[in-house]
Order: structure tokens, then C-alpha cells, then sequence
């Protein structure tokens, strides 16, 4: 530790560069994995917190909630099969929505729920819509944002059917649209029904364990019961984003982790005459090893508390402007796998010390 720290002391400017490389390195894989989580909670916050275990939907779906259409009977049929307290209905509809006079179009989704069961979203502002009351909804405040305010009346585009926002939820959003919950009446008026199928919802949320949900695909016919995380792969372009993301990521980790096995590498080189005549006076390997080591995690670490202030500045600068989700535990597993890089780069570097020929060393520095 004592070299580690006389070292960094002495060449400031060399080691200084080399944390700024790191700080960049650094800052732009947080802020990409911010980016990554906030565009998943933009496209599917509203499945993500959902208090359901499990959804199901017709079995020709291919797992899309938008392709399943699951008629009065099959809700029967499930309620009667896996309890009533244990299921509920979920309709799910995209629509273009505008606001009493103004000419200005919104994309949103409808979310049609039973207030009562465990789909009720938390409400932030206003009240709960009426369970009889076919025109009040719910509306994630990300609509706000739109000029949208408690009371104001919202036309949906395909129905023409107005609704009353009574009250705001948040972290409701699909397909990148906030959502706006309305109760059963409100679904039924925007989708009358006919006498073949009658009233019809896109899936039915259950709470289950694994068994009782392999149980329920053999005792009802025509459903497929999916997991919250297949339903969200489920969405139109989730997988896909989310893949482009990732790998992007993980392409940031390798090269940082190149990049600093270049740097600490020709530092060490030049450092070859110092190592050999330390290794002729009496230290060992080891110590230089571990000396190196605490060179790189201090840098590393560092490195890191600078990066993670520079990323929560910048997202409290964009707001709201861009989607953006990094909480605190996801900011420790990024800068774990970045210190875990940080020491793979190094590696090659410990090789070079401990290989380290001392006589060879000190004729070089004659």
C-alpha cells in the first residue's frame, strides 16, 4: 500500500489521465445501463408492477397480451378452476385520446381492471375510480407532463366515449404509453358486446404457484398461462430494445476492460528497471503484486464515485426529457462487474511483475 501510494504521488499527471479514461469509461456504462432500465419502464412498467404471479391468454396468442382475446366463458372457466379471490380480468387496449376541445392527440393504453382485486393501482393524486361508474379513469402522471390535470375530460379517438380522470397512478406505462386504468363499465362501453362471445378481455392475472398454474393449462382448455417476464417479452419491440441495450453494455465492459489492460500495461513496462531492483533488494513478488493491484482498485474506485455523481447529475439535468432508471442496487452490480474489469485488466500486467528477472532488470538500469 505504502508504494502503491508513493507511486500515485509522484506521477500525478500519468495517473490522473488514466482516471479520467476511467471516469468516462465508467460514467458512459452507467448511463447506458440507466438508459436500458429506463426504457424497460417505459415500455412495461404497468406488467412489471403488477401484484399477479402469473397472466393467461389464449393459447394462439404466440404470448402477446394484444393478440388474446379470452371470452366471458373462458373467464368463467378460470375463476371456477383456480378460485375466484385468485383471478381477475385484464383488458388492454392502445388508443389516441384528446382533451375536450383541443385538436392535440395523445398515444395511451387502456387498462381495464377490477378495483377491487390485486390489478388496483396505487393512486398519488385524487381518488380510486367508482367501481359502478363507466366514465372515470386513471391516469399515469407522466400525463401531466401533457398539461393533463385532475378533472380534465379525455376523448377516446376509436370509441368516442369521454372519460373524467379522477385520479393520477404512477409508474403505469405500455408499449412506451402511460396507461389509464378504467373499471369494467368503463371497458364494456368502449366494447359492446355481441351475442356470440359477449364480454371479452385480453388476459386474466392470477396469483399461483408453478404447480397450480401447469394445473389450470390442463383443466381449461384453449389458454396458455405465462410468467409476468415472458408476457414482457411478449410486447411489441421490448425484446429487441432491450437486446440492443444489453449487448452494448456488455461491448463497454470489454473494451474498458482492453483499454485498461493497455494502460497498466505499458506503465508497467516502463516500471521494469524499478521492479527488478526492488526484487534484488528483498521484496517479493508478492508485494509487488499486491501493490499493483492496490493501484488499480483505488483508481477504480475513485473512478467510480466520480462517474456515479456525474451520471446522477446528468439525469437530474435531463428530467423527465428521456427515460432514465438507475436505482442503488443496480449502480452496485455496475460497479462491481467494472471493478471485477478494472482487476481482469490488470492481469497482464501482474504476469509481467512476477516474471520479473531482477539480475536481467539491473543490468537493463546500469
Amino acid at each position: 500500500m505504502f508504494l502503491a501510494l508513493r507511486e500515485l504521488k509522484h506521477a500525478k499527471l500519468r495517473y490522473l489521465l488514466i482516471g479520467f479514461i476511467m471516469v468516462l469509461i465508467a460514467w458512459l456504462v452507467l448511463f447506458v445501463t440507466g438508459l436500458a432500465q429506463g426504457l424497460a419502464s417505459d415500455n412495461a412498467s404497468s406488467i412489471k408492477n403488477m401484484k399477479a404471479d402469473y397472466l393467461v391468454l389464449e393459447k394462439e396468442s404466440d404470448q402477446r397480451l394484444s393478440r388474446s382475446i379470452l371470452t366471458e366463458d373462458n373467464w368463467k372457466d378460470i375463476r371456477q378452476a383456480i378460485g375466484e379471490s385468485s383471478a381477475t380480468p385484464l383488458g388492454i387496449q392502445m388508443t389516441t385520446l384528446t382533451r375536450g376541445n383541443s385538436p392535440a392527440k395523445v398515444d395511451a393504453a387502456f387498462f381495464a381492471i377490477d378495483t377491487d382485486h390485486m390489478l388496483a393501482p396505487k393512486v398519488v393524486e385524487g381518488k380510486m375510480i367508482a367501481k359502478t361508474k363507466a366514465d372515470e379513469v386513471l391516469a399515469d402522471v407522466s400525463l401531466k407532463e401533457e398539461d393533463f390535470k385532475l378533472g380534465d375530460q379525455v376523448i377516446d379517438q376509436a370509441s368516442g366515449q369521454t372519460f373524467t380522470i379522477v385520479g393520477f397512478t404512477e409508474g403505469q406505462s405500455f408499449s412506451h404509453a402511460p396507461v389509464l386504468h378504467m373499471n369494467d363499465e368503463g371497458w364494456a362501453s368502449i366494447h359492446p358486446s355481441d351475442s356470440k362471445r359477449g364480454v371479452f378481455f385480453n388476459a386474466v392475472a392470477i396469483h399461483a404457484d408453478p404447480n397450480k398454474a401447469d394445473a389450470l393449462v390442463k383443466k381449461v382448455e384453449g389458454i396458455d398461462v405465462i410468467s409476468k417476464d415472458q408476457a414482457l417479452k411478449g410486447i411489441p419491440g421490448y425484446k429487441e430494445e432491450q437486446g440492443s441495450l444489453i449487448m452494448m453494455i456488455a461491448f463497454l465492459f470489454v473494451i474498458a476492460a482492453f483499454v485498461l489492460a493497455v494502460f497498466f500495461y505499458v506503465i508497467t513496462i516502463q516500471k521494469m528497471n524499478q521492479f527488478g531492483v526492488l526484487k534484488a533488494i528483498g521484496a517479493q513478488s508478492g508485494y509487488l503484486a499486491r501493490n499493483l493491484i492496490m493501484q488499480v482498485l483505488l483508481l477504480s474506485v475513485v473512478s467510480l464515485l466520480v462517474s456515479i455523481g456525474l451520471t446522477y447529475g446528468a439525469a437530474a439535468a435531463i428530467g423527465n426529457r428521456i427515460p432514465f432508471d438507475l436505482p442503488p442496487s443496480l449502480v452496485l452490480v455496475s460497479a462491481g462487474l467494472f471493478l471485477l474489469v478494472s482487476l481482469a485488466g490488470s492481469l497482464l500486467s501482474l504476469y509481467r511483475v512476477v516474471k520479473i528477472d531482477a539480475i536481467e532488470a539491473i543490468g537493463r538500469a546500469a
